[in-house]
């Protein structure tokens, strides 16, 4: 498998997720894919992010959650080897609620975001996220940042 064939699974990926499509991720992941980007009330494995994705599906607050999380997404993908990289920004609407422990109100943000996999045999075999989180949380609670000082 070549880049481009990991970069049109993760194309595939990336719809799965956002439908909230948790059975056909078998086809496209390593059955023991560790997916760090899950919280650590979560296991980390394939079936982990199955059952978010399921519960997202099944609870229309979650599956919100999840949609203000994915946004519009300003991306570049690299692709070299087994590894393909997303990064850029990330411009959405919060439902508003709780997360990362602060209660925040409904309303626009952006923020920076880097997605990265391993490929195994063309399927997902890693996957780490990082988001501008506090970012988010500043630009909805109205925290001042520290250029605002």
């Amino acid at each position: 498998m070549g880049v481009q064939d990991n970069k049109q699974t993760l194309q595939r990926f990336d719809r799965l997720v956002e439908a909230c499509e948790a059975e056909q991720l078998d086809e496209i992941c390593t059955p023991d894919m560790r997916n760090h980007a899950l919280g650590s009330r979560r296991t980390a494995g394939l079936e982990g992010t199955k059952e978010f994705l399921r519960e997202c599906r099944e609870d229309e607050g979650k599956a919100a959650w999840l949609r203000a999380l994915h946004g519009e997404r300003d991306l570049i993908t690299i692709a070299e080897g087994d590894y393909v990289i997303q990064y850029g920004r990330i411009t959405s609407e919060w439902p508003g609620g709780p997360f990362r422990g602060y209660d925040n109100a409904a309303g626009d943000y952006e923020c920076d975001v880097a997605f990265m996999y391993r490929f195994e045999n063309g399927r997902i075999a890693e996957r780490w996220a990082v988001r501008d989180d506090l970012a988010m949380i500043q630009q909805l609670s109205g925290t001042p940042t520290p250029t605002d000082a």
